[in-house]
């Protein structure tokens, strides 16, 4: 419960004070008006005793009374009954109090923090909750140093002050009957004695005539006091004083008083100021007199005019608008309201009329009875009197006959005690108190409406009580209420056995020393009979009041809570709304906070705060929820809070706050129906019209639908054409196409690639990667640059996060444009900046279209929950910097299909358009270099919105004809490229990358192409260069010495050749392009780059880029393994290459197509080869010499003869040069060394550098120590068997298509590296690699060894011998046959050879063999063989019969002089070498 600056026992203290009545004369109010004040409004500021009074008790115990506060009033006799509940003046009065007081706007905000939540309450009093704290002062003086601070809440004192005062004076209690009656005459009266008698004669009349119901008195013989009022300034003051001394004499000096007052005149100067201490007083009297004026009571019920709008809101509403709004609010407090389109907030349209005063306005009354200050006529002298009057009043004459009346009444008590229960009842009537009593017959005949008589014995005791609480003698007060509380209980007198509990419980509260506990239960069957029984509702308020306070003194604030709640119903929102509001601040202040609690009270109290007109309560009360319910997850209630906000706000003429909270419930992700949600969106669309009613200068943020800034794509440039017939345009970058880092790298690494190449092989040191699409993931740290006349694009993503669609119109880019040669950072940057906002907010088209053309799109509807992407077109005509601030729209609810087309309908939906914009904020990348950094969320900047307007470049497009999306492997076709400058700036330097340099060239830089330039006149080419050579037997190859340089490409890149080097504005030229199919099978991405620069220098951006994406299919074709083995014809033998070892080179071709591109056979129709080392000489296959055919899965072995090539002559020309020779196996002979053999033979093939390889061969042939010998000797093993023969395989496949016959060609390329291993034209398959265990312990490396396989091929062997001898065994029995063994060194280096020719074989069969033939003679040979030696040895084989033998049985092991310690190698051996003996 929120606290009170008043302690509880001031706060009930003050509740039942005395009461005393007033009657003047009229000469006497006239005094008192000249200080624009009744005689009772004179008092009352100072009817606080600020010194103790005493009385004494029945038992003559001096009883000390602090701080005692008297209440005096004016004599009224108007009929103002007790009832069960306030009549409609007093709700008026008690709606008025609390409408008038409203939490300070802008005061300082006081933070409690309650568990997870800190909750803000904007007010200027802060009081500590602890409940500890007894006395007010000392708490205020505890704030500072204390930590759980909680709000006030004013509006519910003063409700609460009201309440109590407004209460009429009841039969079943004395407390607020009146003790004494003060008769005051001016001193100014001819006979004021006279005037004395007169009014004590009036006040007997009153009180005991029986003419009147009010007031009530407490006493039959009350007290009168009788007061001589003295004007000083006009009354004779002798004259006083003579006739106070006969009152004195009169009414003894008790019971009289002169009172001095006004004791300055209106006219005197202000030379001091005299304060006012009426004006807090007089506001709350005016309110209270206000029921003298509204005494006709309304037709109307209660609750129907307390739930009314006040008079005295600031709004002014119709009847029915009233009706309109009470009914959709008048509903379950968590029920979201289904609004209509005609209904909702259109019905409060009235509020927006001008407000008008009420003739009730607190304002107006202030002051009440005239213009003027109070109290104009009095010094602070006469403030003294008066206060000394009061005191001398209360001491002298008050307390007194209290305590008289006390010992009476005691007397009464004392003289029936002792006597029992049933005497005492038997014998009431002797004692004048046993009549039964009477039922009235006004009231219904139940209990609660039992009444006494006034003499009831009960009734004493009641009265003695309550005199003993209104002098503060509580424990005598408790005792007579115990007591009074049994009578009536016994007599089932439940209104006053209510009473006596009330009070009981009261008075033992505020017992000093707290002898007994606080008897809660007293005060809860008091409340429960106070409205079940009685059916009481005032009282009961009252009840529960008391007791919410003293349990929340107590720190139980659960149970004042629970109390507070079930003194809620449906009589009164106003009661209810205020209890709610006090429960939810008791929900907070326990010692474990229950915030959310708190908060669903406070939406309770707000719902019935907006019931009883209470608007700016209502509204107050759900933002206090709102704090708690805010971003926990609670999406209905915030949504319920957030629309109820926005009403209250918008009656309360608030606009921008009901936008703002309009806006949370439609950005937040709702749960609402659809229905709902459409409610919302057209209350926010209505409120936010409202807001802005044309008068908006810049357009304000719209809140739907969502945008997601980083999701913003920026494209600058011109989108891609589509094909034009048989034309295929350039992939380029487009929006369609989705980011790629690695992708991203790619283009990157290509482009670095070109700009080298442009720059003599060096990058730049401001090189930038082109980026002409952003996004996200881009590096956006540097201003992007597009180009003057070329639009930019940006792709916004829109998202509907409702369930109802939204129709977005006239959609269009905010912009901001500042010329070249304005400074961003100087002042008049933004002075100097044009936009085209202003033109956008009055809705005008035309928007600037000399600097930026702004694309609008018409109409942008959006489905529910729908992401949708638009794309947004500017076009700069002028440079400068050009920043792109938003995006602007018509934003209207989709028109559903189904509503009929009724013209009010159409005229609201027109209504209901509303025009914004929203920013595109976007967020850059989360910095993480500097410490800083790392320790504090730092994001760079992003500035892919604000492109820099460059000068124009040329812009050129690239059309690909012909080309086609399947090959076979090696299959090669002819395509052409047209380039066109589409711009109107010459371009120069074009030259292009690929990711696959393999797949295609332009032509080497020699050769012309001989084939037509024209795709159409090109259909049945070749797309070789061939020349007629019918294939003679035996024919010898052809041979063309080929530079690699006139094929050569520097870094892969290509310059395409065109004309001139230049291309001029809308020029175009066509080059032919030869393609290679892919040796893998399969689908192929191959990327093109082609770069290009603009003749004019200077320029902000050095080049331009297009990029080209094709994806290729290949299928197999042919499958081509090649192995070369020495040959066994001793080289003496070979006339046409002497010198030098002849090498046979078998070919074997397999048709591996499966038949699925519709390829029939295909035709080996030539065999090429390239070296700068070795050449095919001739075809030496048995078979015919014609080309081969092989349908599917067939295969064919070609066997060709290769020849070392005839020492280069010593030119520079010819050092490096390849040595293209051609075996056709048709009648056409296909020139390898042309366009497009040789180039796709470079870039297919690797090709060795020479220098590098010639630098090998010589450091191997010089003598001296070698660097490092392994690495030498490895070199010199593999050069010994290197071999180093390119073939190239060309081939023509016969395809049937559409029943059309088609001619398909293509080449493959196989290395042969070493003799004697296999080479194919397929790479081999990658192998998974098997798992390897982990080696924690490093091991020593392991020694260099040569390869076996290499180091076998030192020497070459062969024997030479008879291939028959006849010997007579007959006449000698062994057969000596001369054999001579020929070793030729095929290494660049001496060898150790060692020669066997013995036997070590065991087996029994080799022993067979051997026993009939041996070698004699020497067996063991160790010989030194010089660099490519050859060296002849002589040896004896001895047969001892005849037969056929094979003779190569020698060992040979062999290794590099230079390695002592290595092993010799057995050298690989020949064929076998057979010979025959005969016998003679």
């Amino acid at each position: 419960m929120a606290q009170c600056v008043q302690s509880v026992q001031e706060f009930v203290q003050d509740s039942f004070v005395p009461m005393v009545a007033v009657l003047c004369s009229d000469e006497a109010e006239r005094v008192t008006r000249k200080n624009n004040l009744n005689f009772a409004e004179l008092l009352r500021p100072f009817c606080r005793l600020t010194s103790e009074g005493h009385i004494r008790d029945p038992n003559n115990q001096v009883q000390v009374v602090k701080n005692l506060r008297i209440c005096v009033n004016n004599v009224s006799t108007s009929p103002n009954t007790a009832s069960a509940a306030l009549n409609p003046a007093q709700r008026r009065l008690l709606n008025e109090v609390v409408l008038s007081c409203q939490s300070p706007e802008g005061a300082a905000t006081n933070v409690i923090t309650a568990g997870h939540y800190d909750l803000n309450f904007s007010d200027q009093s802060l009081k500590a909750s602890l409940p500890w704290y007894s006395a007010w002062r000392e708490t205020l003086l505890d704030v500072s140093s204390s930590n759980n601070y909680t709000a006030t809440t004013p509006w519910f004192e003063t409700y609460r002050e009201n309440f109590l005062h407004s209460m009429p004076a009841s039969e079943h209690e004395f407390l607020n009957h009146y003790l004494a009656c003060l008769l005051v005459v001016s001193s100014s009266e001819a006979v004021p004695v006279e005037q004395f008698l007169k009014l004590s004669q009036e006040q007997h009349r009153i009180q005991h005539s029986g003419d009147y119901t009010n007031p009530k008195w407490f006493i039959p013989n009350t007290l009168k006091y009788y007061v001589l009022l003295h004007d000083v300034n006009e009354g004779n003051e002798q004259r006083a004083d003579t006739v106070y001394e006969d009152m004195k004499q009169r009414y003894g000096s008790q019971g009289c008083y002169l009172l001095k007052v006004n004791s300055r005149t209106l006219s005197a100067e202000d030379d001091e100021q005299i304060p006012d201490p009426w004006s807090q007083y007089l506001h709350r009297n005016n309110l209270h007199n206000q029921d003298t004026l509204d005494e006709v009571a309304p037709t109307e019920n209660s609750p129907a005019v307390e739930n009314n709008i006040s008079a005295a809101e600031e709004d002014a509403h119709h009847p029915t608008d009233n009706d309109e709004v009470s009914t959709s609010l008048d509903c379950h407090p968590l029920q979201l309201d289904t609004v209509s389109t005609e209904g909702s907030l259109h019905a409060l349209s009235a509020v927006n009329a001008q407000p008008k005063k009420s003739p009730r306005d607190p304002e107006g009354l202030v002051g009440g009875g005239g213009a003027g200050s109070h109290g104009a006529c009095l010094t602070l002298n006469d403030h003294d009197h008066i206060r000394q009057f009061i005191q001398e009043f209360t001491f002298r004459g008050l307390l007194p006959h209290i305590e008289k009346n006390i010992r009476q009444l005691n007397d009464q008590l004392v003289s029936r005690k002792g006597l029992s229960r049933s005497l005492f009842t038997a014998t009431k009537k002797w004692f004048g108190g046993g009549k039964a009593p009477e039922k009235s017959i006004s009231e219904p005949k139940s209990t609660c409406g039992l009444l006494y008589p006034p003499e009831a014995p009960e009734l004493q005791i009641r009265k003695m009580a309550d005199l003993c609480f209104l002098v503060q003698h509580y424990e005598l007060a408790y005792n007579c209420y115990h007591t009074a509380k049994k009578d009536f209980l016994s007599d089932q007198a439940m209104l006053y056995a209510a009473g006596a509990l009330e009070m009981a419980a009261v008075a033992a509260f505020l017992q000093a020393g707290a002898p007994r506990p606080y008897p809660a239960h007293y005060m809860d069957t008091a409340i429960q009979t106070y409205r079940d029984v009685c059916k009481n509702m005032v009282l009961a308020e009252r009840c529960a009041l008391f007791s919410a306070e003293i349990l929340k003194s107590q720190g139980k604030y659960s149970e004042a809570a629970a109390l507070l709640i079930k003194m809620t119903s449906e009589d009164s929102d106003l009661r209810s709304a205020l209890l709610l509001e006090q429960a939810g601040h008791c929900f907070i202040n326990m010692r474990n906070p229950m915030v959310r609690k708190f908060a669903f009270h406070m939406i309770l109290a707000g719902h019935r705060f907006s019931k009883a007109g209470q608007r700016r309560h209502a509204l107050r009360c759900y933002c206090q929820a709102m704090q708690v319910y805010k971003e926990r997850g609670w999406s209905l209630a915030e949504d319920h809070i957030n629309f109820t906000i926005g009403r209250q706000s918008f009656t309360l003429r608030q606009p921008e706050n009901a936008v703002t909270a309009f806006r949370e419930i439609l950005t937040n992700d709702s749960r609402q129906t659809a229905t709902q949600q459409g409610a919302f969106l057209r209350e926010y669309l209505y409120v936010y019209k409202s807001v802005i009613g044309g008068n908006e200068v810049s357009l304000p943020e719209l809140p739907l639908p969502c945008i997601h800034s980083s999701a913003t794509r920026v494209y600058f440039g011109h989108e891609r054409r589509l094909a034009e017939g048989e034309k295929q345009a350039a992939t380029h970058v487009s929006l369609d196409q989705e980011y790629d880092q690695d992708s991203a790298a790619m283009w990157c690494h290509l482009e670095e690639q070109l700009v080298a190449s442009a720059n003599r092989g060096i990058n730049p040191a401001n090189f930038q990667p082109t980026q002409c699409c952003l996004n996200s993931q881009t590096d956006n740290l540097r201003y992007p640059q597009a180009v003057v006349e070329e639009p930019i694009i940006v792709e916004v993503v829109f998202r509907n996060p409702l369930k109802v669609p939204l129709a977005l119109s006239n959609l269009s880019l905010l912009w901001r444009f500042t010329e070249e040669g304005v400074s961003p950072s100087e002042e008049t940057a933004e002075e100097s900046a044009i936009t085209n906002e202003e033109t956008l907010a009055q809705g005008q088209m035309t928007q600037k279209d000399d600097i930026v053309t702004t694309e609008v799109i018409p109409d942008f509807p959006m489905s529910p929950e729908e992401t949708k992407t638009a794309r947004l077109r500017l076009l700069p005509h002028r440079t400068g910097q050009l920043n792109i601030v938003g995006v602007v729209y018509n934003l209207a609810e989709a028109a559903d299909g189904e509503t009929a087309p009724n013209t009010e309908g159409q005229q609201t939906l027109e209504l209901m358009v509303v025009r914004g914009r929203q920013e595109l904020k976007i967020q850059g990348p989360r910095l993480n270099v500097t410490k800083e950094d790392k320790m504090e969320v730092r994001h760079g900047p992003d500035h892919r919105l604000d492109p820099v307007i460059t000068p124009p470049m040329p812009l050129m497009e690239v059309f690909f004809l012909q080309f086609p999306t399947a090959l076979l492997c090696g299959e090669i076709r002819k395509a052409y490229v047209e380039f066109c400058n589409v711009s109107c700036v010459a371009l120069r330097g074009l030259r292009v990358v690929s990711t696959h340099p393999d797949f295609f060239t332009f032509g080497s830089q020699t050769s012309s192409p001989l084939t037509p330039l024209s795709p159409t006149s090109a259909e049945n080419c070749s797309a070789y260069k061939t020349k007629a050579a019918p294939c003679q037997p035996g024919s010898v190859a052809s041979e063309t010495l080929v530079s690699p340089k006139e094929f050569s490409r520097p870094s892969g890149v290509m310059e395409i050749p065109i004309e001139g080097g230049t291309l001029q504005p809308g020029e175009s030229i066509q080059l032919p392009l030869w393609l290679r199919g892919p040796d893998q099978e399969g689908v192929h991405e191959i990327n093109f780059l082609f770069y290009y620069e603009s003749t004019e220098k200077g320029n902000k951006i050095s080049h331009r880029v297009l990029r080209h994406s094709v994806f290729i299919c290949a299928s197999r074709s042919l499958s081509v393994q090649a192995s070369a083995c020495r040959s066994s014809v001793p080289s003496h033998h070979s006339m046409e290459d002497k010198g030098s070892g002849g090498t046979l080179v078998f070919i074997d071709v397999e048709n591996i197509n499966t038949s699925e591109a519709g390829v029939r056979e295909f035709h080996i129709v030539q065999v090429s080869s390239s070296s700068r080392h070795w050449r095919l000489h001739k075809c030496i296959n048995p078979a015919k010499d014609k080309d081969c055919k092989l349908t599917s899965r067939e295969r064919a072995k070609l066997c060709f003869r290769a020849t070392r090539c005839k020492p280069p002559q010593a030119t520079s020309d010819a050092v490096g040069k390849y040595t293209f020779t051609d075996l056709n196996l048709g009648n056409e002979q296909i020139i390898s060394s042309c366009t497009p053999c040789g180039d796709f033979f470079f870039r297919g093939c690797p090709t060795p550098d020479p220098v590098a390889s010639a630098g090998i061969s010589s450091r191997s042939r010089s003598h001296g120590p070698p660097v490092d010998a392994a690495s030498d000797i490895t070199n010199i093993v593999k050069k010994c068997n290197e071999l180093d023969l390119n073939l190239i395989v060309i081939w023509k496949a016969y395809v049937v298509e559409d029943n059309k016959q088609l001619i398909l060609e293509g080449q493959l390329h196989v290395a042969l590296q070493t003799i004697g291993k296999e080479a194919s034209s397929l790479t081999p398959k990658e192998e998974a690699q098997e798992m390897v265990l982990l080696k924690f312990k490093s091991e020593l490396p392991p020694p260099v060894a040569l390869p076996s396989a290499e180091m076998s091929q030192l020497i070459k062997t062969n024997l030479h011998y008879p291939e028959t001898y006849t010997h007579p065994f007959v006449k000698e029995s062994l057969c000596v046959v001369p054999v001579t063994l020929s070793l030729s060194n095929c290494s660049l280096a001496q060898v150790d050879v060692i020669i066997e020719l013995r036997q070590k074989s065991t087996s029994p069969e080799c022993a067979e063999v051997h026993s009939s033939f041996t070698w004699v003679g020497q067996t063991q040979y160790k010989l030194q063989l010089k660099p490519q030696e050859v060296l002849c040895l002589t040896l004896q084989a001895c047969f001892l019969q005849a037969g056929v033998y094979n003779l190569n049985t020698p060992r040979v092991f062999a290794k590099p002089a230079q390695q002592g310690a290595m092993c010799e190698t057995s050298q690989q051996t020949a064929s076998p070498a057979l010979i025959i003996i005969n016998n003679a």
